[in-house]
């Protein structure tokens, strides 16, 4: 009985025919060469290269799905019962594809077209034009250096976290208390922040803040010159999300293992030794993790800055993606803000993957 057991859960190998691996080839790669052609034939309709074509890119998506079918079938009849197992993953595959890749082709299309909303002739190819207004665009690398330093405060917000983190690790009073409390920014939105500070608190004419400091004979200007602009808009988007930061590193502590902790204190170590020799070198890789998460928020910062400056006093707190935005709305330039979004993607896949490789060599160098 056992044996007949084993031999049910085991797959052998089948036996596929060279006719068979033939007609699954040709149905994946005939899919494949419909789509490629349709594909083709359309983006020449819609530069003007070609007089007849499709009113809407919907073929193409029917090909792409017939494709996908073909692809799913080949499997099974090429590799029976292992392309079976393959089943499970690749539907899966596709459909990521299809919501990531294709929006990706588009965009870089759109991003060599002058597309401007009010006008009635939608996208008109203009070749290199809006790579070489971006390299004129001062306000476009005003931004990228002001994502330096919004990226730079990182480190200050990890500083602060690490602290928070020890601090509701201790043995302290009303520690739950406490840890709710400090998570509480975590729980609003972006928008809401800025609008309940930015836009209430600190407004100038008759936000609180500003009428105590007018009590005092001070005259408040949190968004008047560029530094304190800059500075604000970093402390609302370290408030809200210095929390994120927070908890993570707080999971961290709770999972370090207690022997080694307590194993410092026997051996005489200070609070700062054993900080610096134990705790610090094991947060290591839950630290990194941390910051680079971080980083990618503040990567994306825009809320904020559109609710509260919108960009200003000339520029200082523009970040790349709400610079982005107003090319969007306030210019409805679809095509100069599509390769401005496609630029600062490759840009972002650049210094993320370097970042992750400077972290991989200095984790791993010998102690």
């Amino acid at each position: 009985m056992s044996s007949e057991g084993d031999l049910l859960h085991t797959v052998t190998a089948d036996d596929i025919s060279d006719g068979r691996k033939r007609l699954g080839k040709a149905m994946v790669w005939g899919s494949a060469t419909l789509v490629a052609v349709l594909a083709l034939w359309q983006m020449a309709f819609e530069t003007g290269r070609v007089a007849a074509g499709f009113d809407t890119w919907r073929p193409i998506l029917y090909a792409y799905i017939l494709w996908a079918i073909a692809l799913c079938a080949a499997q099974v009849i090429v590799n029976g019962e292992k392309g079976k197992r393959t089943l499970f993953v690749l539907p899966a595959a596709l459909f990521v594809i299809s919501l990531v890749v294709f929006p990706l082709l588009f965009a870089l299309y759109i991003s060599f077209t002058d597309w401007n909303l009010a006008s009635p002739n939608g996208p008109q190819p203009n070749g290199w034009d809006n790579m070489r207004e971006m390299w004129n665009d001062g306000f476009y690398w005003n931004a990228l250096k002001n994502m330096m330093y919004y990226v730079l405060a990182v480190s200050v917000e990890y500083v602060i976290a690490f602290g928070l983190a020890l601090l509701l690790n201790a043995q302290i009073r009303a520690r739950k208390f406490f840890r709710v409390v400090f998570l509480l920014p975590l729980m609003l939105s972006p928008v809401a922040v800025s609008w309940m500070i930015g836009k209430s608190m600190l407004e100038v004419r008759f936000g609180p803040i500003s009428r105590v400091i007018r009590e005092f004979g001070g005259e408040p200007s949190f968004f008047g010159t560029p530094e304190i602009a800059r500075f604000m808009i970093m402390a609302m988007d370290a408030w809200t999300f210095i929390p994120f930061m927070m908890i993570m590193l707080l999971a961290g502590l709770q999972a370090l293992p207690k022997e080694i902790l307590e194993a410092s204190r026997v051996d005489g170590a200070s609070g700062w030794q054993s900080f610096k020799e134990v705790i610090f070198p094991l947060m290591l890789p839950v630290s990194v993790t941390a910051v680079v998460i971080r980083i990618i928020f503040k990567l994306k910062l825009a809320d904020i800055i559109i609710n509260v400056t919108s960009g200003g006093p000339g520029g200082a707190t523009d970040s790349v993606t709400s610079f982005i935005f107003r090319e969007y709305r306030d210019r409805s330039n679809v095509g100069y803000g599509t390769l401005l979004a496609m630029v600062y993607l490759v840009l972002i896949v650049i210094f993320i993957t370097l970042l992750l490789k400077l972290v991989s060599r200095w984790m791993e160098r010998p102690a």
